[in-house]
Parts: C-alpha cells; sequence; structure tokens
C-alpha cells in the first residue's frame, strides 16, 4: 500500500481534485503544534507527517475525489527538479501540505517550498553532498521527507546528519550528525516529531551496521 503513494519520478504532477486544491484556500502559514499533529486529518487540508497522522493508515477524508470523477483528473502543473536519480529511483517523498504550501524532499540532499496553487518555487535547499566513495546507501539516493513542527522542517541526509530549516525561507537553523556516513550509515527515511523530539532512524541494513533509533 505503501509503495502505491511513492512517486517515481524526478518530476512532480499536481492533479485537480485533491488534497493541494483543499490547501489553496487556506489562511497564511501558521506554526504547527503538537496538538495539530496529534489531530493528524482533523483538518483534512493539512497533511503535516508522512503517513497523514499516528495511525499510519496514509487515508485522507477529502472528499473531492469519487469513483465517478476520477477519471476526469488533468494535470495543473509540473515541477521539474532537474535532480537525477538513478533509474527507477526518482523522487520517493510524501509532501508536506500546510496552508497552501507543498514542502517536498527529493534526491541528493534537496528540497524545495512550492506553491501549491501555482507549482512556483518559494525555495530551494541543498546540502552540500560528500564524496561519493564515503556514501553507504542502497538502491538510490533518495529521500521520503519532512518532518515538521512550528515554523521549522526536519530532514535527514544521505550523510547521515538532521537538519532543521526554517519553513519560510528554507534557511539552515541547525545541522547535527546522527551518525558518521563512513561506518556504513544513512538517513532516508522521514523524521517523526513526537511532542518537542524529533524522532529519526538509519538506513543501513544492506551494509553490515546496526540499525538505532535517536531522537
Amino acid at each position: 500500500m505503501m509503495m502505491h503513494r511513492i512517486v517515481r519520478m524526478t518530476t512532480l504532477i499536481v492533479t485537480v481534485g485533491g488534497l493541494v486544491i483543499a490547501a489553496q484556500t487556506q489562511p497564511a502559514p501558521r506554526p504547527v503544534t503538537s496538538q495539530d499533529l496529534l489531530d493528524g486529518q482533523k483538518d483534512p487540508s493539512r497533511w503535516l507527517t508522512f503517513s497523514g497522522d499516528y495511525n499510519g493508515q496514509r487515508h485522507s477524508p477529502l472528499k473531492q475525489l469519487t469513483p465517478q470523477n476520477v477519471a476526469g483528473l488533468v494535470p495543473q502543473w509540473m515541477f521539474q527538479t532537474d535532480v537525477p536519480g538513478l533509474p527507477g529511483r526518482g523522487i520517493e517523498t510524501t509532501p508536506i501540505v500546510a496552508d497552501g504550501v507543498l514542502y517536498v524532499t527529493g534526491n541528493n540532499n534537496q528540497a524545495w517550498a512550492l506553491d501549491a496553487r501555482t507549482g512556483d518555487q518559494l525555495w530551494h535547499y541543498r546540502r552540500a553532498m560528500p564524496p561519493i566513495a564515503s556514501l553507504s546507501y542502497c538502491c538510490g539516493p533518495v529521500n521520503r521527507g519532512f518532518g515538521i513542527l512550528g515554523d521549522r522542517l526536519y530532514m535527514g541526509t544521505l550523510n547521515v546528519h538532521l537538519v532543521a530549516l526554517d519553513r519560510k525561507t528554507g534557511t539552515v537553523i541547525w545541522d547535527v550528525a546522527v551518525e558518521d556516513a563512513e561506518n556504513g550509515y544513512a538517513i532516508t527515511m522521514a523524521p517523526l516529531v513526537v511532542k518537542d523530539k524529533v524522532i529519526v532512524g538509519v538506513a543501513g541494513g544492506d551494509r553490515a551496521s546496526r540499525g538505532f533509533l535517536d531522537a
């Protein structure tokens, strides 16, 4: 079921009738609270975690799409990242949607904020990649998404760092090492925010490394 939600392209395409369109009518950005995350899909115009809520069902209660009208979906805009991936390993993220903005992570430690109505880029973040020889990720340089709390976005990187970005500008607030990439670790998962903790796990099971969680 999860794999059905993954976008396997280096282009993000938005169609009429889904979550993004509902987000257009939201007011100016407001800080995301722990209660917002706990409420999950009580406000269906927002998608604040990788799975939509802590239940992990990845279900939106929005009603615009039905079996009767789904065949009428047409593209409204297209955003080209221009970031290469391995064959068959394009964008694998679930965007965060908050107050009319899509927050999207992509390959090679990059991320974007996009206007949900127009697809216009609001900002672009790129963390410098270390030499490829020092990385030990499997199956492509992908990233599954952001965590969000307040006015900050949280993103793991291929060289095992966790970064906090300003939601409005994409500037780095802090950048901490979770492990050492030389030890065979990487981060491709979307962090999970619980109360005032940012929880992140590591990739590395394809190598001789021991998995762990950090908060």
